[in-house]
Formats: C-alpha cells, sequence, structure tokens
C-alpha cells in the first residue's frame, strides 16, 4: 500500500500473511495481562517472567498492523495478551 507517512501515523513496513489492517478505538472489559521481569540470582537464567492479571474497563486506541495469525484467531485470542494502560485512568489511557 503505498501512501505517504505524513498522511498516516500508522502503517506496516512489511507485511505477514494476514494484509495490513486498522482496529477502530474501542474501550471494553476482559482479563488481561502484565508481565514482569525478575531478577533470579541464577547465572545460567538470571531473567524470570512473572505474569500477572487482572479485569477492568480499559481502552485500546486505534492499531494498523499486520500479522501472520488469521484475524479471527486475533479477535478470540484477544483476551490472552498483555496490555500496557495507565492504571490511573484505563479507559482514557494512550496506549
Amino acid at each position: 500500500m503505498q501512501t505517504s507517512t505524513t498522511d498516516r501515523t500508522q502503517y506496516t513496513e512489511g507485511q505477514g500473511k494476514q494484509p495490513e489492517h486498522t482496529h477502530t478505538a474501542r474501550t471494553h472489559t476482559h482479563d488481561h495481562y502484565h508481565i514482569s521481569h525478575h531478577h533470579s540470582g541464577n547465572p545460567l537464567s538470571p531473567w524470570e517472567h512473572r505474569e500477572y492479571w487482572h479485569t477492568h474497563e480499559h481502552n485500546h486506541n486505534t492499531l494498523v498492523h499486520s500479522h501472520d495469525h488469521s484475524q479471527q484467531q486475533e479477535e478470540a485470542e484477544h483476551g490472552k495478551e498483555s496490555h500496557v494502560h495507565d492504571h490511573a485512568a484505563p479507559a482514557q489511557s494512550p496506549a
């Protein structure tokens, strides 16, 4: 897709198995996950992933992207993704 970068704030440089597409902004509720890196002190594996999750209303701004999994899979598994947002105002987060 040929479009000037001044016309759009988001675009994909390359394309996965699914063409570039846009998700409109929305606010909704589901469990969402956060991941932290914990220093274990183990010299062979010094970092561990630690996950936690909670539920509250939160927003997603408009997103333009491409990926290799199907769009149906993307929508069905959305709640399994980690999310970044402002917990002081998760439904108005700029993330």
